[in-house]
């Protein structure tokens, strides 16, 4: 089953794919955010168009752990986007995924101009890969 990750954001939305088997999470291009019904249309296509089983949606979490106004937003997205495409959406801590993202540009040597664009997709790409390892680890341990 495919899984689609994202890291939603107000100006931009980054998105991630996993393969088939739930191992690797590659980007997608990222999306202009328009309001948040069109970009919850334009994610349901993306999900039915790629037959994505599963949403992981970052979740951005205060550095105490607490949900702020940015993390209530997120799950307001989540709450409407299952009751479009009707698939479960599993929401993942997000705090410092964009700042690791900003690092894993940096050391592969981006320059800040294309980083901007760049950013969104690794910050989702980041949340869905942590996503699969702990589902893949807890399946080890189940053995």
């Amino acid at each position: 089953m495919r899984i689609l990750g994202i890291d939603y954001g107000d100006a931009r939305i980054g998105l991630a794919l996993s393969d088939e088997t739930g191992m690797i999470a590659g980007a997608l291009p990222t999306y202009q955010s328009v309001s948040m019904r069109k970009d919850a249309d334009y994610i349901a296509a993306l999900a039915l168009q790629h037959e994505a089983g599963r949403i992981v949606l970052g979740l951005p979490l205060n550095m105490d752990g607490t949900k702020g106004e940015r993390a209530l937003k997120t799950e307001a997205f989540g709450r409407v986007l299952g009751r479009i495409t009707g698939l479960e959406v599993v929401y993942k801590d997000e705090r410092l995924t964009t700042k690791a993202a900003e690092r894993d540009l940096e050391s592969a040597g981006v320059r800040r101009l294309k980083q901007k664009n760049l950013v969104d997709a690794v910050a989702a790409t980041l949340i869905l890969q942590s996503y699969l390892d702990k589902l893949r680890a807890s399946v080890e341990v189940d053995l």
